[in-house]
C-alpha cells in the first residue's frame, strides 16, 4: 500500500519556484536537501534545482570558467506540496518563500520546465572575451589545436572569429568559435 501511495505523490509532483535572498541559492538548496532527508520527506521532494550557465573567460590569454546563475535570487523545487514541505520551505534560513498569486505557490508552466530543464542539459556556455582583427590567437581545442593564427574577422554575434592559419607552408581560412582559442 505504502508504494502505491508513494508512486501518486510522485506522480503529482510539480515544479515550483522558491524566492531567496540573492547569493544564498546554494545553501538555501543545500538546506532542503538536508532538512528532506532529515525529515524522511524525499518521497513528497524530487529535485531541487539552481539553473546556471558556465561562463569562459579569456583574459591575457588564460581561459577560465565560472558559474553563472541564470536566475539569480530563484531556485526550483519538484515537490508534491503538503504542509509539512510548505512549513520546511517557509522556515529554511535565506528562503524569501514561493512565488505565487495571492500568497499561494503557483506551479511552474510545463514549457517553463522543459525550458529550464532543456538549457540545464545542454549547459549552456557563453564566452566573455574581447577579439580585434589582426591580433593573435592560439588553437585549443579542435583539429587545429596548438596551431597559431591571425584573427581577420571578429562575429560577437554568433561568437565566432575567422582565422587565417598557415598549414603546411600553406595560408588557410578558418572559422572558429571563442572557447576554442587563446590570445596568443
Amino acid at each position: 500500500m505504502e508504494t502505491s501511495t508513494t508512486n501518486t505523490v510522485k506522480q503529482n509532483m510539480k515544479f515550483y519556484t522558491i524566492r531567496v535572498v540573492n547569493n544564498k541559492e546554494r545553501k538555501v538548496k543545500d538546506r532542503i536537501e538536508l532538512e528532506v532527508r532529515r525529515n524522511n520527506l524525499e518521497k513528497y521532494v524530487g529535485q531541487v534545482v539552481i539553473p546556471i550557465e558556465k561562463v569562459y573567460n579569456i583574459k591575457d590569454g588564460k581561459k577560465t570558467v565560472k558559474e553563472k546563475l541564470i536566475f539569480p535570487g530563484y531556485i526550483m523545487i519538484e515537490a508534491h506540496l503538503n504542509g509539512e514541505v510548505k512549513d520546511m520551505v517557509k522556515f529554511i534560513d535565506g528562503s524569501i518563500g514561493f512565488v505565487g498569486d495571492g500568497g499561494q505557490p503557483t506551479p511552474m508552466k510545463q514549457h517553463e520546465i522543459d525550458k529550464m530543464m532543456g538549457d540545464l542539459k545542454k549547459t549552456n556556455e557563453v564566452v566573455d572575451v574581447n577579439f580585434t582583427t589582426g591580433e593573435k590567437i592560439k588553437i585549443v581545442e579542435g583539429a587545429f589545436n596548438t596551431f597559431t593564427g591571425v584573427i581577420d574577422f571578429v562575429n560577437h554575434e554568433k561568437e565566432k572569429l575567422q582565422v587565417t592559419v598557415t598549414i603546411f607552408g600553406k595560408k588557410t581560412p578558418l572559422e572558429l568559435s571563442f572557447a576554442q582559442v587563446e590570445k596568443a
